[in-house]
C-alpha cells in the first residue's frame, strides 16, 4: 500500500494514567503512535466510573494537542443527570466521538450500582436524544459472544439494537481466531447490520497478563497459541517474538478479507502496536 489515504483506518486505546509519571509517559506513547496517522485515540472508563476524572483529563490533554479523542462512556453507576453533564462537558470541549459501553460493575457493588442505564443501547439512545448527531458513537461487538449473553443470536440482536438506537460503528473485543471475526461479520450482514465493525487487536507481550484478561472477558486464546506461550516460561523475548508473528499474521489475513481497519488495545505501550503496524507496511 502506497496511498496513505486509502489505507485501512487505525485507532489506539489508552487508559487514564494515575500518576504524573504516567501522564508524561502517555504523551511520549501517543507521540510515537502519531506516525501512523490514527483516526482517533480512545480513553477507557474504569469499572463503575472509577477513572471518570482521569478519562476527562486525558481526553482534554489529547484534544488540546489537536488530535481526535474518543472518551469511553459507561452505563454503570451513572444517572441521567450525570451523563447529561458529561456529554455537555465533552461537547463544550469540541469532542465529536464517543465509545458507549455497558461497562463492568465494580467488584461487590451488586445491582445497586447499575445506575439509570441498564444496557449500552439505552445509553446510545440517551446520547442521541440529548445531542442529536453531534457525536460519532462507537459500540462494542463480540465475535466470540459476550460472556453474559444468553446465546450467539441474542448477542447479535443486542448489537443490532445498539445500531437501531443510533450507534455509528462498532469495535470488537480482541480475538486470535480470525474465523470468529469473519463469521461474525457475515452473520451481522445477514442480520441487516451494514455498519463498520472494526477488529480490536491485542498485542501479545505477557502471557500471564493476557491469560488473566482473556479469562475475565471471554476472549479465547486458541489452544495451540496458549500452549506455545506457556512453553516459553519467563522468556519474554520469545513470547514477544511469537506474539508478533501471531498477531501480525492475523491482521494480514483480516486485511485480505476486507477488514476496515484495526483498533489497538495498547495498554499505554507504543512498542507492540508499532511493531505490528510496521509488519503491515505502515
Amino acid at each position: 500500500m502506497t496511498d496513505a489515504a486509502a489505507e485501512p483506518a487505525i485507532s489506539f486505546e489508552f487508559f487514564p494514567p494515575r500518576t504524573p509519571e504516567g501522564v508524561d509517559k502517555l504523551r511520549v506513547v501517543r507521540s510515537d503512535l502519531a506516525r501512523f496517522a490514527p483516526e482517533f485515540y480512545s480513553v477507557t472508563f474504569g469499572a463503575g466510573g472509577s477513572t471518570r476524572e482521569g478519562t476527562l483529563a486525558t481526553i482534554t490533554d489529547l484534544h488540546e494537542d489537536g488530535v481526535v479523542a474518543a472518551p469511553h462512556l459507561s452505563c454503570v453507576g451513572a444517572s441521567q443527570g450525570e451523563m447529561r453533564d458529561t456529554l455537555h462537558s465533552y461537547r463544550d470541549l469540541g469532542v465529536r466521538r464517543l465509545v458507549a459501553l455497558r461497562g463492568d460493575l465494580p467488584s461487590g457493588s451488586g445491582a445497586a450500582g447499575r445506575g439509570d442505564f441498564r444496557f449500552a443501547r439505552d445509553l446510545v439512545a440517551f446520547v442521541r436524544r440529548e445531542t442529536g448527531d453531534w457525536f460519532h458513537i462507537e459500540v462494542a461487538a463480540y465475535p466470540e459472544v459476550h460472556p453474559h449473553a444468553k446465546s450467539p443470536a441474542d448477542d447479535l440482536a443486542n448489537l443490532a439494537d445498539k445500531f437501531a438506537a443510533g450507534a455509528d460503528s462498532a469495535i470488537t473485543q480482541y480475538f486470535y481466531n480470525g474465523d470468529a471475526y469473519l463469521r461474525f461479520v457475515d452473520e451481522a450482514r445477514r442480520h441487516g447490520i451494514g455498519q463498520r465493525i472494526v477488529p480490536g487487536i491485542m498485542p501479545i507481550t505477557n502471557f500471564t497478563q493476557l491469560a488473566r484478561f482473556s479469562d475475565g472477558c471471554g476472549a479465547e486464546i486458541p489452544r495451540w497459541i496458549r500452549l506455545k506461550l506457556a512453553s516459553f516460561g519467563d522468556d519474554t523475548a520469545s513470547i514477544k517474538a511469537f506474539g508478533l508473528d501471531v498477531v501480525a499474521a492475523l491482521c494480514e489475513r483480516l486485511l485480505a478479507e476486507g477488514a476496515p481497519g484495526f483498533h489497538f488495545y495498547t495498554l499505554n505501550q507504543s512498542g507492540p502496536s508499532t511493531a505490528i503496524c510496521r509488519r503491515l507496511g505502515r
